[in-house]
């Protein structure tokens, strides 16, 4: 049973005082207990055009600023750090974070005092510390740093449309049965530094290895993908960095929980014999600060990483970033940093991918080689690389699967990303198209129900939050569009209002309407894979095979192996030579190490001929 909530000035306002009448007033059931503090939740991650998500990117104020200061000829970097750090102190600041070989701090200051330091003469440039986004729960027990015993073993059902594309099996499986080739370069001996989330540490796609990490969002040396309030409430991310660090490192014949039907061994990654850093810059919304990226790519580099991959992003540049970059890169000699082009469709490549020459921008592809639509684009661009659509890990049990029962009989049906877990039973009601607590009318009670929602006109998010006040246990999205199937949508972002929701195809939909008033069952189920879109995702694939190509020949410099990447990538049919959408094409590996085997010692001159 449900009160009605009458919206408006009541029947005293009905005429006013000229004598027109006030527009109907607008009348909403009441939401049901213990949904009214449910509001729409804030979105993270960058929003992937093309993918049906209605997440948006929220922009967040600078951390502070980065401050670029003299230095001394009479004191060493360091100590010139230390004094200039203790100048700002004394201002009324706090540092950050210092980087004596950059000659700079961050550091957090009011406005007057931030003021009054520009004008000290020491002071060469003061930029913000912007903030930066990645391009897309249990408790987790602290990290140890070791490396298990990889595996060599597993099942060709582990390689992924994406590592076919870019011939990672080609390399280390050449007779396809499963096995590693004994002698085959597949990364053994690389260090590969993931600047991203974190992970997780209990997923055994990932435990052989991993040599050690550090967490820049909680100052610690523990970079799981989770982060502890004052009160000792963990929440747990959204599994972006344990994504494609599996994409790069994931071992054979290591699968956790699988969907119904897929490889139970799970999937392999481009480089299952490479090693493995974490370097955590992302807190659990997805966001991170500029300081903490030149933090991390500083630690990657001495902790001896030969490639730094970086999934994440900014729309504009930071001169102390490219700063950084242009140090650990040492004129080719030094990190080969990879980094995601973006998100947003549009020509204009995000920062760091954009730095020129030091920085690898990395484009995505379908699985067919053809240009996403949603990957940005520009003359910076490299390479691209599998990024639609691609499986790999996720923290565990935090993705779905899911399982629809309608009329007695299964019906076909997708997640949605944030979907509560569990199974409800009951009456199947529509909602249309889930406008408001009303949209479910008089069948909708606060005893529960199925809420059937057209897709079309307002958020997902902001349907479910309308038929979950008005009663909804679960809640079932029809696509409208007959090309995508069940659809991959999403809930925005984490809610502990959140119930069992799921999508299903155009054709389904009709067939669900025509069952209003019988019994359905939706059920949510966790899994330790999933898949996601994005350059994102794009970015790995490319690390992986420079990985490989280290591997087959460790001797080469950072600026040898993009040479060799770029020359030996796979061209597109319809704009042949280098363009803004492709770059120099789809990496392949087996055509890369290829090459790199034949070049003299050292890899010979640059360019390559």
């Amino acid at each position: 049973m449900k009160r009605w909530l009458w919206l408006g000035l009541g029947l005293s306002g009905l005429v006013a005082c000229g004598g027109e009448p006030d527009p109907i007033d607008v009348v909403l059931p009441q939401a049901c207990p213990g949904t009214t503090d449910l509001s729409l939740p804030g979105t993270t991650g960058l929003s992937v055009p093309g993918t049906a998500s209605s997440a948006l990117r929220a922009q967040e104020p600078p951390d502070g600023v980065i401050i670029t200061f003299k230095p001394k000829v009479t004191a060493s970097a360091r100590a010139a750090t230390a004094d200039f750090a203790a100048l700002v102190e004394r201002e009324g600041g706090t540092v950050k974070r210092r980087f004596p070989n950059l000659h700079k701090v961050s550091a957090r200051l009011s406005p007057e005092a931030l003021e009054k330091l520009r004008q000290n003469p020491d002071v060469l440039a003061v930029e913000p510390n912007r903030r930066v986004y990645a391009s897309r729960l249990p408790t987790l027990p602290p990290v140890v740093s070791w490396q298990g015993a990889f595996n060599t073993q597993g099942s060709v059902g582990e390689y992924t449309d994406g590592l076919k594309l870019v011939q990672a099996p080609q390399v280390w499986d050449a007779n396809n049965d499963g096995i590693l080739d004994v002698t085959a370069p597949t990364g053994e001996g690389v260090k590969v530094c993931v600047i991203d989330s974190g992970w997780d540490s209990k997923h055994p796609e990932l435990k052989a290895a991993y040599v050690g990490g550090k967490d820049f969002v909680d100052n610690d040396d523990d970079p799981s993908d989770q982060s502890a309030d004052a009160l000792g409430i963990v929440t747990v991310g959204g599994g972006h960095g344990t994504h494609v660090a599996a994409t790069i490192v994931a071992q054979l014949g290591s699968g956790g929980r699988v969907v119904a039907g897929q490889e139970p061994n799970g999937v392999v990654g481009v480089a299952p014999g490479a090693s493995l850093l974490v370097a955590r810059v992302l807190d659990v919304k997805g966001g991170g600060s500029t300081d903490d990226v030149i933090e991390a790519v500083q630690w990657c580099q001495a902790q001896g990483a030969r490639i730094a991959s970086m999934s994440l992003g900014a729309e504009k540049p930071s001169v102390s970033e490219k700063d950084a970059f242009d140090a650990v890169w040492n004129d080719g000699k030094g990190l080969l940093s990879i980094a995601a082009s973006g998100n947003d469709g549009t020509q204009g490549i995000a920062f760091p991918a954009a730095y020129p020459k030091t920085v690898m921008a990395v484009g995505a592809v379908d699985s067919q080689g053809e240009y996403a639509s949603f990957s940005q684009f520009g003359p910076e661009l490299s390479v691209v690389g599998p990024g639609v659509d691609v499986l790999s890990a996720t923290v565990l049990g935090a993705a779905s699967q899911s399982s629809l029962e309608a009329g007695a009989k299964p019906m076909s049906s997708s997640p949605l990303a944030f979907t509560a877990q569990g199974s409800y039973t009951g009456r199947l009601v529509n909602c249309g198209l889930g406008a408001d607590r009303a949209a479910c009318g008089n069948a909708a009670t606060c005893d529960g129900f199925v809420a059937y929602v057209d897709r079309g006109d307002y958020l997902f998010e902001e349907k479910a939050r309308n038929v979950i006040e008005a009663g909804a246990r679960a809640v079932i999205i029809g696509n409208n569009e007959p090309e995508d199937g069940d659809g991959q949508f999403t809930l925005g972002t984490a809610s502990s209002h959140w119930v069992p929701t799921v999508s299903v195809s155009l054709v389904s939909g009709a067939a669900l309407k025509k069952l209003e008033g019988q019994m359905v069952t939706v059920n949510i189920d966790g899994v330790d894979y999933q898949r996601e879109s994005g350059t994102s995702m794009a970015t790995p694939h490319v690390t992986g095979v420079a990985a490989l190509v280290f591997s087959a020949r460790p001797d080469l410099s950072a600026a040898h192996v993009r040479a060799v990447l770029e020359k030996t990538a796979q061209d597109d049919v319809l704009t042949p030579g280098f363009d803004e959408k492709y770059g120099h094409g789809v990496v392949q590996a087996q055509r890369a190490v290829m090459l790199a085997r034949a070049l003299p010692p050292g890899g010979g001159p640059l360019p390559l001929p």
